[in-house]
């Protein structure tokens, strides 16, 4: 099979990888119904914001393995690395199947699945990228946007399982899908030649390509952090993943506790706001391919202060003018997770992106760290998600003027 036609066939392959590990994003349909299960098994009082902890762990510890997996996949590609990662995500599901408290819940799900989920995504991700040079952004936008259409179906699917058959058979039915999946898909997947170009194109220079798909030099992760650019970059994404994984996490008990919806209704948001996050993955990769990738963060920022206003003026019975405020916050976090894979080998070269979109990938891990804590400890304070959207609108902003630092430190920069 030629390559122009098997780079298709590998990208299928890694998107479907990626809708299974995007799983982790459903967490808060899993939250209330754990809650619960320890409350009825251990006689304890845990909410499903004492367990928003668990989800900050997963997200925490990916850049780990993303790291380490990185250098594995520059070296000798990213088939072991993927099947590797399959085993220790499904491990994760099937231990928090049998947690009967905490400790194990934070072993399986906040360690196993999200070390697993390390191991995965930079691999599916970089190697697709350097398939498609031609289509950087648009490639991105889709190979992260299966990452997050995950919640768009897991959430129906988990729920009729939690429904039908309990929360812990729900984890250990999923676990076993996917390792079923992830390691059978692993032997698709295979590393991109170095040095590989599409037929018929031709890499463009800075002055001929608005979106700033140059013929970057590659450079190192060590290069990469001698670089003033990397900081201001780094900090970007973790101001513009905020507020999508504050809302993220917590979606459903904020349609429940703030907007007065069922259960079911509940659900339906956790989907929504997942079909928007893959979408703006997507659409978002698509334009930063026209328009470029800073600007398309730019504006992307500015919508994203919109549907946190809409957020913080929303209330009981607002169900309209929270759809929407949930429907930009995740277009506008998807915007982020599909234009940085294609960023990050603009700015340093393809040829180490697994690790140096490894290393970035720190700042989303922090966002992990600091939205969902934000989120879950205001709440318990105050008994309101609205402080928490004041503060993710102040960060946004802070993204916004770093992307004018951005454009001063980018101007007149030559390749390299």
């Amino acid at each position: 099979m030629k390559m122009e036609k098997k780079r298709w066939l590998i990208l299928t392959a890694s998107c479907l990888i990626n809708l299974c590990i995007g799983s982790l994003y459903a967490w808060s349909v899993f939250a209330v119904p754990m809650a619960e299960y320890f409350n009825s098994a251990n006689g304890t009082s845990l909410t499903a914001a004492d367990l928003a902890a668990v989800f900050t762990l997963a997200n925490s510890v990916g850049p780990v393995t993303l790291i380490s997996g990185g250098f594995i996949n520059d070296r000798l590609g990213p088939k072991w690395v993927v099947f590797a990662g399959g085993i220790v995500f499904g491990a994760g599901m099937l231990l928090s199947g049998i947690a009967q408290g905490l400790p194990l819940l934070f072993i399986g799900y906040g360690l196993g699945c999200g070390l697993g989920m390390g191991l995965v995504y930079g691999c599916t991700i970089s190697n697709s990228v350097k398939f498609f040079p031609d289509k950087r952004g648009l490639i991105g936008g889709i190979a992260t946007a299966s990452y997050g259409i995950s919640s768009v179906l897991i959430p129906p699917v988990a729920n009729a399982l939690i429904e039908s058959r309990g929360v812990q058979a729900a984890f250990r039915i999923l676990g076993i899908a996917f390792i079923v999946i992830i390691c059978g898909s692993a032997f698709v997947i295979e590393k991109c030649p170095q040095g590989y170009v599409p037929q018929g194109y031709v890499p463009k220079t800075p002055a001929a390509d608005a979106a700033g798909a140059d013929q970057t030099v590659d450079k190192d992760w060590k290069q990469m952090l001698r670089t003033p650019v990397f900081y201001v970059m780094i900090l970007m994404l973790t101001c513009g993943a905020v507020f999508g994984l504050m809302t993220i996490s917590q979606v459903s008990p904020i349609a429940q506790n703030m907007i007065g919806m069922s259960v079911s209704a509940a659900t339906a948001a956790v989907s929504v706001l997942a079909l928007f996050n893959a979408a703006g993955r997507v659409l978002a990769g698509f334009i930063s391919d026209v328009i470029g990738r800073i600007n398309t963060l730019a504006i992307m920022l500015v919508l994203g202060m919109a549907g946190l206003l809409l957020l913080c003026m929303s209330g009981e019975g607002d169900v309209v003018k929270f759809y929407i405020g949930i429907s930009v916050a995740g277009l506008c976090f998807g915007s982020f997770m599909g234009v940085f894979p294609g960023f990050t080998a603009d700015e340093f070269g393809a040829k180490n992106s697994s690790v140096n979109y490894g290393i970035m990938f720190i700042g989303f891990a922090a966002a992990g760290y600091i939205g969902p804590t934000i989120m879950s400890s205001i709440y318990n304070k105050t008994s309101s998600y609205i402080p928490a959207f004041g503060f993710a609108i102040g960060l946004a902003g802070a993204g916004l003027v770093l992307s004018f630092v951005y454009r001063k430190l980018s101007a007149g920069k030559t390749p390299g």
